[in-house]
């Protein structure tokens, strides 16, 4: 079986945008940075596209030439945030990584890149959950980043594993994958001071992940 793709179609879902002048894409590039800050500083509703474009230090007639409202600048930096979020992650989880005997460190280190993410900003985080329970555009984005990365995932466990190991990686990876997002979200602290250190937290994570797919069998030096 080939080795899960890496590409996302977050990263495509529309043409790269344009600018004819290095001006107009600083500008852009300004509007979606201050409209990160604000929407993580106070939340979608309480921000308003006069405060992004104050933020950013232009009009707010400058601001409705590159987006239509708030939501669309708001899904642009979801989009940007999941896309980094699952490249990043997955650079760490390719087969090569589960050939020899350091399967823990891998599952280790490709769960604090993900924390590492969230970690960036989780009132963004808390945010974008609140309004995909809101709103369906930000629900569809979720759920395209989830069945990407439930794909991805499925592909890697049927790849390093055994059928007589793991029989349904499909099942397997849905299951990893929606228990190591809501164990990041939660060691992040979006949902308030986690009761153990996040070391610990890793240590259990790194624990479940390799038990669920590899059980208590340890590889051989050199072997699979």
């Amino acid at each position: 079986m080939p080795a899960p793709s890496r590409e996302s179609p977050l990263l495509f879902a529309g043409p790269a945008k344009q600018f004819a002048q290095e001006r107009a894409r600083k500008t852009y590039e300004g509007l979606v940075e201050a409209g990160a800050r604000l929407f993580a500083e106070r939340g979608y509703d309480a921000t308003q596209t006069p405060d992004i474009a104050a933020r950013s230090g232009v009009s707010v007639g400058t601001f409705y030439r590159y987006f239509t409202d708030k939501m669309e600048i708001f899904l642009e930096i979801q989009r940007r945030q999941l896309a980094r979020a699952y490249h990043e992650v997955m650079a760490k989880l390719g087969p090569e990584r589960f050939a020899g005997v350091a399967r823990r460190p891998a599952i280790e280190e490709a769960l604090s890149v993900l924390l590492e993410n969230i970690n960036r900003s989780p009132e963004m985080q808390r945010v974008f959950l609140e309004m995909a329970l809101r709103d369906e555009r930000v629900a569809a984005l979720k759920r395209e980043f989830d069945e990407v990365s439930h794909r991805a995932l499925a592909a890697l466990i049927a790849t390093i594993c055994p059928p007589e190991r793991v029989a349904d990686p499909e099942a397997t990876a849905y299951i990893i994958h929606t228990a190591v997002v809501e164990c990041a979200i939660s060691m992040s602290g979006a949902r308030g001071a986690p009761p153990v250190s996040r070391e610990r937290s890793l240590r259990a994570v790194t624990e479940m992940v390799y038990r669920a797919v590899f059980g208590s069998e340890e590889p051989e030096r050199g072997g699979r």
